[in-house]
């Protein structure tokens, strides 16, 4: 098989200012090798260290953390709490961005087509459509660009009306595998778990998955694939979390979740795709931390707690 890169091979643009080229020999392939190995070698013993950490972690923490990281090149993965339910909060737009563009793919939907943006429509934080109100349209590229790159809840909440509701989501994830995530509601409703119910949830492992095959596998078409990838390394809210744990030279992409309600406490998640300088063993890690202290904004302290899930994963990743 040649190695050269086609002229027609999406690269993306990063941070860094170098290209990260989606190659199908490098990147691609590995993520889907995990399908091929054999059971026994995704189910070997895990170093037992690492788990430790991560629950030392969540101790210290005095919250309740779940976790799984996943190397696309082995299939092996590790963590805590991996099959335990989390709120998705606005992780669940990662998922929605590539529902549209997957709806696009199949010819179903023109992302060039215009929607209605009303005052009605404007729920807490919402910058881009409550930017563009005095527009009265926005295109549905532009509303899926916004909901992954600022995490905007009117954008969301209007793709979701568009595309069917929450449930379309809920279709999307078992169209592609994943039989444990659910969306059960807008924003910004989706920010809790009610008791006694699995609404609004999933687990560390089965999103895992799911980002794997969104953003690895083939359930974009590569210019799809292209611009999710290319949103998701825009994403700013991140860079305190599992990418600021990045080592000189890898390239991060994520969807960042948030959720503050007194009476429950906070949550800080991260879904990120973290991609080595010679991006042969992409890492996929999903985060989610519980804070059962409420505070009106983002605390740091519950950031770094990501920060260092990404860099026990990475470190994790170095020994497999």
């Amino acid at each position: 098989m040649s190695t050269e890169i086609s002229k027609n091979t999406p690269k993306i643009p990063t941070k860094q200012g170098r290209l990260f080229v989606i190659n199908r020999r490098n990147f691609i392939f590995p993520a889907l090798a995990s399908a091929l190995l054999p059971t026994s070698a995704l189910s070997e013993p895990l170093p037992s260290t690492f788990t430790e950490q991560l629950h030392q972690l969540e101790h210290n923490s005095g919250g309740k953390l779940g976790v799984c990281a996943l190397d696309t090149r082995s299939g092996r993965q590790f963590g805590w709490r991996m099959e335990e339910r989390f709120c998705h909060c606005s992780t669940f737009k990662l998922s929605l961005a590539a529902l549209t563009l997957r709806e696009s793919d199949a010819g179903r939907l023109n992302l060039q087509e215009t929607l209605p943006i009303e005052r009605k429509d404007i729920v807490a934080y919402s910058p881009i459509v409550e930017k563009n109100l005095d527009k009265g349209r926005l295109s549905i590229f532009s509303l899926a660009e916004a909901i992954q790159t600022t995490s905007d809840n009117a954008a969301a909440n209007i793709l979701l009306s568009k595309l069917g509701g929450p449930e379309a989501v809920t279709r999307f994830w078992r169209d592609i595998g994943d039989n444990t995530s659910r969306l059960d509601g807008y924003e910004p409703t989706i920010n809790v778990i009610p008791p006694g119910t699995v609404l609004n949830s999933t687990t560390p492992k089965a999103m895992a998955a799911t980002v794997q095959k969104i953003v690895l596998g083939n359930v974009l078409k590569p210019e799809s694939r292209s611009h999710l990838l290319t949103w998701m390394n825009s994403t700013t809210s991140g860079l305190k979390r599992i990418r600021a744990s990045l080592p000189q030279g890898w390239t991060g992409y994520d969807k960042t979740g948030s959720g503050m309600r007194p009476n429950i406490g906070n949550k800080t998640n991260d879904l990120a795709l973290l991609v080595p300088p010679d991006n042969k063993s992409p890492l996929i890690v999903s985060a989610y931390f519980e804070n059962p202290e409420f505070s009106e904004n983002i605390r740091q302290s519950d950031e770094d707690i990501l920060k260092k899930v990404g860099e026990i994963s990475i470190n994790w990743q170095n020994i497999i």
